[in-house]
Formats: C-alpha cells, structure tokens, sequence
C-alpha cells in the first residue's frame, strides 16, 4: 500500500529534520569534548610549564631550584582529579615522583617525548591524560617530566552526553513525525475539499465550480486552474453539442428532399422529363449532403492538428498563382496585390493556408454581386504582416461578427433567398487559423462589404 500525501510530507520533513537534529547533535558533542579536553589540556600545559624550568638532571641526580614547588599539598594528596608527576631517565626508569602517585607509575611513551601533545592513555584501571616533556641540561637531554591527570570524569561525562543524545533522537524524530503528519493532515484538506467537489462534478452539472478559499496560496491557484479547465470543458462540450445538433439539422434537410422526391417518383409511372427533374432534385440533396461532408471532415483534421508542418514559402508568388486559379475556377475577377517589391518568404503549410484563401475568398464570393472583384492582398500591419480578402459585398451586422465562426452559424438577409452553402467555411478558417498560430480579424460595415486579414507574426516570418 502506498502512502498517503500526507505521510510522505511527514516523512521528508522528518528526514530533513532528522539530519538537522544529528548535525546539531554532533557539534554539540564535539564543542562538549574539545571544551573539556582542552580545559584539562591547559592544567596540564601550566604544570609542565612551571616545573621545567625548576627541574634538572645533572650527573643522573634530581635537582630542584624551588623544592618547595614540588612538595605542593595538591602533589601529596589524593584530592579530586589530582594531577600527578613523575621523572624519568632517558630509558624511561623512574627517578622520582609525586606522592599522590604512591606505588603507582606513570607510562613512558618514547616516541611521543618531545612531541608536546598531550593524549589519553589507559593505566592499570584508570584512563589518563598525559603530556610529557623533556628535561635539559644545557644542550643535553637528560630525562623526562612526565605530567598526568585522571580522565575518567571526562570519560563518564562524554559517555553520558552521548547516550543521553542517542535516546534522546529517536524520541524527538517520533515526536517531529507526530506533530509533521498532524500539520500534513491540516494542510491537505483543502485538497480533500477539491477532490470531493470535483468528483461531484459531471457531465449534468459543469457548471460548477471548486469554491476558492485562498486564491492567492498554491492551492487556490490550483483551484483557479481546474476551474479554468472547466471553463474550456464545458465550453467545448456545448460547441460539441450545438455542433451536432447543426450538423445534423444540415444533413437532414437534403436527406428529406431525397426520400421526398423519391417517394414521388415511385408512386404512380412519370413522364421522361419528370424522371429528368426529380433525379436532378436528389443529385441537388446528394451534392449538398457531400459539400457537408467534405466541410466537415476538413474542420476534423483542423482539430486533429494535421496541418501545423510548416515549410518556407514565398507568399507574392503563393498568392499570385492562388489568384490566378482561382479567377479561372470561379469566372470572377480576383486581384492580386502586394505592398512588398522584394520576394516574402514565410514558414507555413502551404495546404493549409491554401484552405483558408479558398474558404475565405468563396464567403467574398458568394456574397458579392458578380460584376465586383474580391481583392487580395498583402500589406504590413501593426502586428505582423497581413494577407487581406476584401469584397464589396453585403457586410456582417455588428451583433453577428464574433458568431461568424461559429461551425453552420449563417446571418440571415430579409427578402434574400438564402445563398448556398454549410456554414462550415469561416469555421475552418478560424481552427486551422489557430492551429498555425495565425490571428484572423475582420472588419465589415453592412452593405457596404468585408475585409478579412490574415495576420502572420514576426516569429513565422523568415
């Protein structure tokens, strides 16, 4: 089983605390025994230092400058934490000694004599902390001072430290992990709360939303952000919705004309020419049903992102054999102009933008009279370059601009029969648009006509 969100906070804290406490632990212990180890190493450093200068050896005899030094009462007795003296040959053998040391000995370490460290040593039973000095005689070395204090106070004082230390961690790390999981717990129920809310959520009531308690925290802008999802959920599911509700209104108009005219046909024998019309009629319905079709699957693979590849293209060639075609095609008169003398090289999927000059100049097309041209043409703007379709034509009422895009929204004109067509065309042109990352505007005035731009960025231009 896998831990809660909330265990595995506790569980870093704790981990990251738990390294904390053992550092501050360790320097703790290490202050503690320096402290003490050099406390003793200074007592031992004055001893050494005031006796090496009374004490000589000369001709294998001990002589003192201030015997009276060496007969001090904290050299003769067995008081707390004593320090004891002892003086030896260069062969380590005693020549004398403290009486606080009675028949004991201190060790002799040669390879340690003039090295002026003091270190710990075992005696017997007992710990010790020696340092040992050599004694002078002019230029010759003639023994040894060897100066000593009990370490076994300090010893029991660190070992105490120690395991005072090691059991107070696990308690205080069980502790830490209480109190972190505690606060974890609290923490995360404002993610309980946008759980449980979200699951609430269907698709019957989208329309709700995950109620924001502190919008300015991380978790309120998590909130904000499933709210802004969605936002765009269900407005792609009432698209998704009226889509379909569109398509198949549209679909189901010629495909009543179709059974219409064929229940006619079969109901009683007809003449040559009746046949002639009513097929002409179904063909009518079968060529409407595919131009939906058609539409429909090109708004399909907009959405399916089939038409980002981009590639370099000279656009004043592109557009003026665009043009040209299409003039044939149509019987109408397209022109072409550019405010740019030099070659335009832009990257961009020459299909695509193909789809959307052809979407764009059928719309100018089909809703301009025939003796007007459609103009197309390329001009810089204030965002990026622009590639404009302008025709004379009837114009979009100012309520009914942002809804052209929408998938089989057409505009009615009063006392004009309805023009043919989907009501697919600008659709696709706005989502293949985006998918390029192109801006289309329009500006239109009723009945006086249209202009639709093309708005290529900077970053596309090359």
């Amino acid at each position: 089983m896998k831990n809660s969100y909330k265990q595995q906070i506790a569980l870093r804290l704790t981990a990251v605390t738990a390294l904390i406490i053992l550092v501050v632990f360790g320097i703790i212990y290490a202050v503690v025994q320096v402290t003490v180890v050099s406390s003793i190493d200074r007592e031992l450093q004055l001893e050494t230092d005031k006796h090496k200068s009374q004490i000589f050896i000369v001709d294998g005899e001990i002589r003192f400058s201030h015997k009276d030094e060496w007969q001090e009462q904290e050299h003769t007795q067995l008081q707390l934490n004593p320090i004891f003296i002892e003086i030896v040959d260069l062969t380590g053998e005693s020549m004398d000694r403290s009486p606080n040391l009675r028949e004991n000995h201190l060790s002799f370490f040669p390879e340690r004599a003039g090295s002026g460290e003091a270190w710990v040593h075992r005696s017997g039973s007992s710990e010790m902390r020696q340092m040992q000095i050599p004694l002078m005689n002019g230029s010759q070395k003639e023994g040894y001072l060897l100066v000593a204090k009990s370490y076994e106070d300090i010893s029991v004082l660190l070992t105490n430290l120690r395991n005072v230390l090691l059991i107070l961690y696990p308690g205080i790390l069980i502790s830490v992990f209480l109190v972190m999981r505690y606060h974890a717990d609290r923490s995360i129920e404002p993610i309980r709360s946008i759980i449980k809310k979200a699951n609430q959520i269907t698709q019957n009531n989208l329309n709700e939303r995950i109620p924001l308690i502190k919008p300015n925290d991380e978790i309120g802008q998590l909130s904000i952000a499933i709210n802004k999802l969605l936002d765009r959920l269900e407005s792609a599911l009432k698209r998704e919705k009226q889509f379909t509700s569109d398509a198949s209104h549209e679909l189901r108009t010629p495909l009543a004309v179709l059974r219409g005219t064929l229940e006619v046909l079969i109901r009683k024998p007809r003449s040559q020419e009746e046949y002639v019309q009513k097929i002409q009629t179904a063909l009518q319905s079968i060529d409407k049903m595919t131009a939906i079709t058609d539409q429909l699957l090109a708004l399909a693979r907009a959405e399916l992102g089939k038409m980002t590849d981009l590639e370099e293209c000279e656009l004043n060639t592109f557009c003026q054999e665009y043009a040209d075609e299409k003039a044939e095609q149509s019987g109408r008169r397209i022109i072409w102009e550019s405010e740019f003398e030099s070659p335009v090289f832009i990257q961009t999927n020459e299909k695509a933008l193909r789809l959307i000059l052809n979407n764009l100049t059928d719309n100018a097309l089909k809703y301009s009279e025939n003796n007007t041209p459609v103009l197309v043409k390329l001009c810089p703007g204030v965002l990026g370059m622009e590639l404009k379709v302008v025709d004379q034509g009837v114009g979009i009422s100012e309520e009914n601009r942002e809804r052209i895009f929408d998938p089989f929204f057409r505009e009615k004109e009063e006392n004009v029969e309805a023009r043919p067509g989907t009501g697919l065309g600008l659709a696709i042109v706005k989502k293949v648009a985006t998918e390029m990352d192109l801006q289309i505007k329009v500006t239109s005035q009723k009945n006086q006509g249209s202009t639709f731009a093309i708005i290529f960025p900077a970053a596309l231009q090359s």
